[in-house]
């Protein structure tokens, strides 16, 4: 198996996450929420992934490092404020949320797999490569900082 560490965008990983999602929406299997509430929860996580994703950007612009997933050894400043006090990959997480409000959506329950293959794929690939790198470019600071803020949420 070829090694997938940080090899592919997580944009594109996040919409191959969006097919499976529409692929698995065919299976039997609905949300038991009324429609009100069934549309609120999509605008509210879609809103938030949005907020999750930009707030991300602009931190990494404000400490002028670099936004690219693919080369994280690059990185010029860690980045532990703003949306990152909350959650160390905020970007990835308004990316999984998006994913969930395309599973209410569609109205499938069962579509929420995708969200879970997005999840633990980001996780292995991406994720724990990023880290290492920032543990190798940052070292007890980058330790301090993963034991105060979740890898997700």
């Amino acid at each position: 198996m070829p090694n997938l560490d940080n090899r592919i965008p997580p944009p594109l990983i996040a919409a191959s996450a969006a097919l499976l999602i529409g692929l698995l929406s065919f299976l039997p299997g609905h949300f038991p929420l009324p429609h009100g509430l069934r549309i609120a929860l999509i605008i509210a996580l879609f809103g938030m992934g949005i907020l999750l994703g930009i707030g991300g950007v602009i931190a990494f612009k404000r400490a002028q490092t670099t936004v690219n997933p693919l080369k994280p050894e690059t990185a010029s400043a860690l980045v532990v404020g703003g949306v990152y006090q909350y959650s160390r990959n905020p970007m990835y997480t308004g990316l999984a949320l998006w994913l969930v409000a395309w599973a209410l959506y569609l109205d499938s329950v069962v579509a929420l797999a995708g969200v879970a293959v997005f999840v633990g794929y980001m996780t292995r690939f991406q994720i724990k490569p990023e880290e290492r790198a920032m543990q190798a470019l940052f070292g007890a600071q980058f330790e301090l900082y993963k034991a105060r803020v979740r890898r997700w949420l």
